[in-house]
């Protein structure tokens, strides 16, 4: 049954609130963006001048360097924490999807206190990423950190976390699925326990083992929950994650921890480079926008919701 409006003009009437809040804090700034991207920022951040292309081609020029002012500027940097990047989020996806489905598992088992259980792995979601970051900081601080002190029990070293141009990272990385892994689980979970067991159990019947009937039966059938899953982690690893990073190792070692939102607030709020900055985030936005319609355009159509 379709509802309608005595009056023509209410529909839109009751859209303005939203349409203000849309027009002021999300199109507008989009606008501004981009529009800072194309122009020059004085030394002050403040000051601007129209320099069309100039910061896309800082940004993407292949020398190593180039000196404006007396300032060496890294241009190559950029294409280096566009790389970083892109493993970054390769690994935080994959291994926080890989370990968040294998918890899942474990989760949807018929046990005394599982409840209790699930709402433990949850829990972890609801910590902001800077608190993640804290969390992380002080467990594996070098001289107080309880992690290395059982570290050094056990093995005789104390390796230095937050100070390896290899080990930073990776504890980054691991601070990032941490932070996602209820969020992650609760969807797997919610899509096991949809799952039907009539197919686990003919598939039983037929002879099929435990492994056999997950990869062929329960893990196709969760292709929704993957595909949606792959769409959300895929921006938090390249947005959200600047908090943690921010706290617990900032640029890191040698850059090892610079990815491309943490050399976008360098520039921002430490360079003062607007224009730069901006331009930084229009590509940023281009490269989560292109990778998320290439998800879309390849893996829907692995996508079954009908069983």
């Amino acid at each position: 049954m379709q509802s309608y409006f005595r009056n023509r003009w209410l529909p839109y009437l009751l859209l303005i609130p939203t349409l203000i809040i849309l027009v002021c804090f999300l199109y507008y700034p989009i606008l501004s963006t981009f529009s800072l991207s194309f122009n020059r920022s004085a030394p002050n951040g403040i000051d601007l001048t129209y320099s069309g292309l100039e910061n896309y081609q800082r940004l993407l020029d292949p020398q190593i360097t180039r000196t404006e002012a007396g300032v060496t500027l890294f241009k190559g940097q950029y294409l280096i924490v566009l790389v970083r990047s892109l493993v970054f989020s390769a690994i935080i996806v994959v291994g926080g999807l890989a370990l968040s489905l294998g918890i899942a598992v474990l989760a949807n088992q018929k046990i005394k206190g599982i409840r209790i259980y699930r709402t433990l792995l949850i829990w972890p979601y609801a910590i902001s990423p800077a608190i993640v970051g804290v969390v992380f900081l002080f467990m594996f601080n070098p001289v107080v950190g309880v992690i290395n002190y059982a570290w050094g029990n056990i093995f005789g070293t104390r390796p230095n976390w937050l100070g390896d141009p290899i080990l930073t990272p990776l504890l980054v990385i691991a601070a990032a699925i941490w932070k996602n892994l209820g969020y992650n689980m609760i969807f797997y979970l919610a899509g096991l326990q949809n799952v039907g067991g009539e197919l686990l159990e003919a598939a039983s019947i037929d002879g099929a083992n435990s492994w056999t009937r997950f990869w062929k039966i329960t893990f196709p059938l969760l292709s929704p929950f993957t595909f949606f899953l792959i769409i959300t982690n895929l921006t938090y690893s390249f947005f959200d994650v600047f908090g943690t990073i921010d706290i617990l190792a900032g640029p890191g070692p040698a850059n090892s921890t610079t990815v491309l939102i943490y050399n976008l607030y360098r520039d921002l709020q430490v360079n003062h480079n607007t224009g730069l900055a901006a331009a930084q985030s229009v590509m940023l936005f281009g490269l989560v926008a292109f990778l998320t319609i290439m998800q879309f355009r390849t893996n829907e159509k692995r996508v079954n919701y009908n069983a």
